[in-house]
């Protein structure tokens, strides 16, 4: 909305599309140059990752490393956790479990336009969207969000040796990590 960019955006952009990072304009800039750069940012980033990822990920092509990563953007802001968020999530699918995380539910419930502004209820969680992760199983069909480099790292790096297949917040802003759903 700044007055600094000229034009109008024309450039079609779907979620996953832009890699989140700072980008410097000049006044006069054009907004659909910038959402390009934005655009390209993600492309060479998310090529990077995928040719460098770990190998044996339950990962068929670069989109699905690009929608585990929006997942774990939005499950984790803490940069310690995201590879252990990764690996739960990676445990889960080599498994064929349901990745049942909340953010996808959320996305599934509100089609990323806005946030949920309440609690989650059973009935998100029995909603048959293909979002949901709770009732849908493996990835859903795409991204929930932009996620930036650190994301795109851990979904392609995961933590070595982590067998953890549950996770929980701590109350303190981040996450207790499990083998079993008991401990």
């Amino acid at each position: 909305k700044t007055e600094a960019l000229a034009g109008e955006i024309t450039v079609d952009v779907k979620e996953g599309d832009l890699l989140p990072e700072t980008y410097f304009y000049s006044r006069d800039d054009t907004r659909d140059g910038l959402l390009l750069r934005m655009k390209e940012g993600m492309e060479k980033t998310l090529d990077e990752a995928w040719r460098k990822r770990a190998g044996g990920l339950p990962l068929a092509n670069r989109q699905q490393a690009l929608t585990l990563a929006s997942i774990i953007e939005k499950e984790t802001g803490v940069a310690s956790e995201r590879s252990k968020v990764s690996a739960v999530f990676i445990n889960r699918l080599r498994q064929k479990m349901k990745l049942e995380s909340d953010p996808t539910t959320i996305y599934g419930v509100t089609g990323g336009k806005a946030p949920l502004g309440r609690e989650i209820t059973r009935a998100d969680l029995q909603s048959t969207s293909p979002y949901n992760t709770y009732t849908a199983p493996a990835l859903p069909p795409g991204p929930i969000c932009n996620p930036g480099k650190a994301s795109l790292a851990a979904a392609t790096h995961p933590a070595q040796r982590d067998h953890s297949l549950y996770f929980v917040a701590d109350g303190q802003g981040g996450h207790v990590f499990s083998n079993n759903i008991y401990q």
